[in-house]
């Protein structure tokens, strides 16, 4: 990928809104428009709309395009009707994920995927190389703009754009009017992501705003993606980690067949895990947790680093994520985060952090 930043097809409006623009994934986008604490708790109590546009859509079509993925990712396409997606990883041949999405299948054999925005041209690359007969591959990633809108009220957002026309259920992949819409989400609430050709992006931004959506930037959706231990690629997901290592062996379908990466994992399952990801939270305030702050057992021994962390919003405590020795990464393992040289006392908790208000279907 080209070290020159990408501009999102809603960065002027963003600019209009008084949104404060950041490098993120090679992207410019906004961190935030006003405070990350209103933001994120217009998210966790009303609605709120994100720029996704950073994030990339590759079609994939063909009579061999179910029996290609299924090589190619670890979840299993079979399981899915047509409307309907899943979570599911991009691996390597040891394992490790190059890369977390979405795939939807919308046809016998048309697949819309959702993937990371600092991955697509290595995805890209990556699928292409091991592209088999019978198969049509498309990176589309250009052509669109996306949004996110999440919370409570995001269907009765959705109702007043869209009135009439009813949302997918959980998980669902709709179309209309060359516009994409997926129920799905980054934040544990109930939501949609929206994807409409880039030219007409700041005018269906503008549509979701005037319908109760709150602008909201990447702080507020980091805190509430860790708050529901919602992993970052880059961060909590790496090529030298396994999705079994990240606690997300529920969306690998080992008894499938084969896979890319399928031996490594089927050896972990056996053999069991030496690390895992953890989450952590503090027990008193303190400073808040960051990526790559030491993580201690109770004695001050290194254990490992933080992959994430933040102040969280809806609890008041600092939570953080890292992949500890198996041994230590029980619930109710006692801890020290090393701040810059202070130990503040911490534990290690069941995923996830907070619990949000049932979704509707």
């Amino acid at each position: 990928m080209s070290d020159e930043l990408q501009h999102s097809p809603l960065e002027a409006l963003h600019r209009e809104l008084g949104g404060r623009l950041v490098p993120f994934a090679g992207w410019n986008m906004p961190v935030m428009y006003g405070s990350i604490l209103d933001e994120h708790h217009a998210v966790r109590t009303a609605a709120g709309i994100f720029d996704i546009s950073h994030m990339g859509q590759f079609v994939v079509t063909g009579g061999g395009a179910e029996a290609w993925l299924n090589r190619m990712l670890a979840n299993d396409l079979a399981k899915l009707s047509c409307g309907e997606g899943q979570y599911s990883f991009l691996l390597n041949e040891q394992g490790g994920v190059i890369d977390d999405l979405i795939v939807y299948r919308e046809s016998a054999d048309g697949f819309f995927l959702v993937v990371n925005a600092s991955k697509i041209d290595e995805d890209a690359a990556w699928l292409k190389r091991h592209l088999a007969e019978g198969v049509d591959f498309s990176d589309q990633s250009a052509a669109w703009a996306g949004m996110a809108i999440q919370g409570p009220e995001s269907s009765a957002v959705f109702g007043k754009v869209f009135p009439g026309v009813p949302l997918p259920p959980r998980n669902g992949i709709g179309r209309k009017d060359g516009v994409v819409f997926c129920r799905t989400g980054y934040t544990g609430e109930d939501g949609f992501e929206f994807f409409c050709p880039a030219a007409d992006g700041e005018a269906w931004f503008r549509k979701f705003i005037d319908a109760g959506a709150k602008p909201c930037g990447l702080g507020a959706r980091d805190s509430l993606r860790l708050e529901m231990c919602y992993p970052l690629n880059g961060s909590d997901l790496s090529p030298e980690r396994t999705p079994l290592e990240a606690g997300l062996g529920f969306f690998v379908a080992l008894e499938k067949g084969d896979f890319i990466g399928r031996d490594v994992l089927a050896r972990q399952k056996k053999e069991g895990l030496e690390e895992r990801l953890a989450a952590i939270e503090y027990l008193d305030k303190g400073a808040p947790p960051r990526a790559h702050y030491p993580v201690l057992d109770e004695e001050g021994n290194p254990l490992g680093e933080l992959a994430s962390g933040v102040l969280s919003p809806s609890l008041g405590k600092g939570i953080g994520m890292a992949y500890l020795p198996v041994a230590s990464a029980k619930p109710g393992t006692p801890l020290l985060i090393d701040v810059r040289g202070r130990h503040f006392p911490a534990r290690v908790v069941k995923k996830p952090f907070y619990k949000p208000t049932p979704a509707s279907a």
